[in-house]
């Protein structure tokens, strides 16, 4: 009888159990605290890595790595071949590197059609508008940069950088010169494609 008794008790406690832990998965704020932790674990990163083929009679070759994560791209570029010294880094319009001099990229990429200038530059500046590096006594240089006003293959084409190009210059940009900044020869241009 005694044991008959310990027997019924047990699985009071165990569907009592099970009860109590039905209600911990329907609160709301068990549920939103797993979700939060499906979102942060679920974290989308793209990459699209490319190469800098020489232009202009140049031998300035290199590879530039795009990742987006948490709606920030980040650019890391490793260039060598270059004349020592300071050095512009622009988007230009199109993938397209096919002309001897890099002209077959078009102009600066600039879809909110902002004069040129220095990036974050109140006055404006193009999305393009990356700025200088410096390269060192043997013509090689190791460039980061990161924005959040990019983005690899959205459907906003203010911020889409897939399609555009990289193109290096010969020189500085001045950051001033109308349209682009003056820097001289595209020495080395690369397509932005997955």
């Amino acid at each position: 009888m005694l044991r008959n008794f310990l027997l019924l008790a047990g699985i009071i406690l165990a569907l009592a159990s099970c009860k109590n832990q039905e209600k911990e998965a329907s609160d709301p704020a068990v549920e939103e605290a797993q979700q939060t932790v499906e979102q942060t674990e679920e974290v989308e990163v793209k990459m699209v890595n490319m190469r800098l083929e020489p232009k202009s009679g140049s031998s300035a070759v290199g590879r530039i790595k795009f990742r987006e994560e948490n709606g920030t791209v980040y650019m890391e570029m490793a260039v060598k071949g270059l004349e020592p010294g300071t050095h512009a880094v622009h988007i230009h319009e199109k993938a397209d590197c096919s002309a001897d001099d890099g002209t077959s990229s078009g102009g600066h990429w600039n879809p909110t059609f902002e004069p040129h200038g220095a990036w974050g530059d109140e006055a404006g500046f193009h999305r393009g508008d990356i700025g200088n590096f410096e390269a060192d006594e043997n013509g090689q240089a190791v460039f980061s940069f990161s924005t959040d006003l990019w983005c690899l293959g959205c459907d906003d084409e203010s911020k889409n950088i897939l399609g555009k190009a990289i193109i290096v210059h010969a020189g500085e940009d001045d950051l001033t010169s109308q349209p682009s900044g003056a820097a001289g020869a595209r020495v080395s241009c690369g397509g932005i494609i997955e």
